[in-house]
């Protein structure tokens, strides 16, 4: 089912077309910003993880490359909005509010697979893709 639903996720993102490169470097920048509000630090400091942020219904950055054994924190940097993270083959994970984090450890390598947004990939077209390399 989730393996449909990521297939699903991907086709209609293709086909609607993602945000434009700089509207998404826009869009992330100010999602940095928040985060640096928030924390004290930017999001490259955090020790041990990789840090993606969920803001205005995207993951930043959209896409990511890791080696097996990476753990990324989504951290919700939005105001009002809760976001969960949906991993294939995992349950959907539970909701961060905003300046709580989600966090998974990566420990299988393979070819890039989509996570979700729970609430937010099919109407908000919040889909990110990670890599995991050996």
């Amino acid at each position: 089912m989730q393996r449909a639903l990521c297939l699903t996720a991907l086709l209609t993102l293709a086909s609607t077309g993602a945000v434009a490169s700089d509207e998404q470097a826009e869009l992330c920048a100010e999602a940095e910003e928040r985060y640096v509000e928030m924390f004290g630090a930017p999001s490259a400091e955090a020790e041990g993880v990789t840090v993606v942020t969920m803001y205005k219904y995207s993951f930043c950055p959209r896409e990511i490359t890791i080696p097996v054994g990476t753990t990324v924190r989504w951290v919700n940097v939005d105001k009002r909005t809760s976001h969960s993270v949906i991993v294939p083959n995992e349950p959907e994970s539970d909701r961060a509010f905003p300046e709580e984090s989600i966090e998974f450890t990566f420990l299988v390598a393979g070819d890039p697979q989509e996570y979700l947004c729970g609430p937010h990939w099919e109407t908000q077209e919040m889909i990110g893709m990670v890599t995991v390399t050996e």
